[in-house]
């Protein structure tokens, strides 16, 4: 997936476009075990660009992802608190994304316990 153009055309700006882009390929990479995406605190600005993408993951984590100057991350949202989760892929343009999902759910899996997973089939 083209993060560059995918979208654009479609009324959108770059940085929304990206932050569209990252849904769609979570919901591929990852299918029923993400929901509920919100983009928010959309900044576009050629020198500047910053966005948010909140989701719930596996029916237990609120999720957000935070792009900020090429940099991005993942953290799991506890009310005014966030705990960050690792990740060895931190530069969007050089991201491998397919490791970026395998290495997020594999943070996630650590913190939900097993029972819940295998009611569900994830596990």
């Amino acid at each position: 997936m083209d993060n560059k153009t995918e979208g654009i055309g479609m009324g959108f700006n770059e940085t929304q476009t990206m932050a569209i882009n990252f849904t769609k390929m979570a919901k591929k990479k990852m299918g029923d075990k993400v929901k509920d995406f919100c983009i928010l605190d959309v900044y576009d600005d050629a020198n500047n660009r910053a966005f948010s993408v909140e989701f719930t993951a596996y029916d237990y984590f609120p999720i957000r992802l935070n792009y900020e100057r090429g940099r991005f991350g993942c953290c799991i949202l506890y009310g005014e608190r966030t705990v960050a989760l690792s990740n060895s892929q931190q530069w969007w343009e050089e991201a491998d994304f397919d490791v970026f999902f395998k290495e997020l759910e594999r943070e996630l899996k650590l913190r939900i316990p097993d029972k819940f997973l295998k009611a569900h089939r994830w596990r």
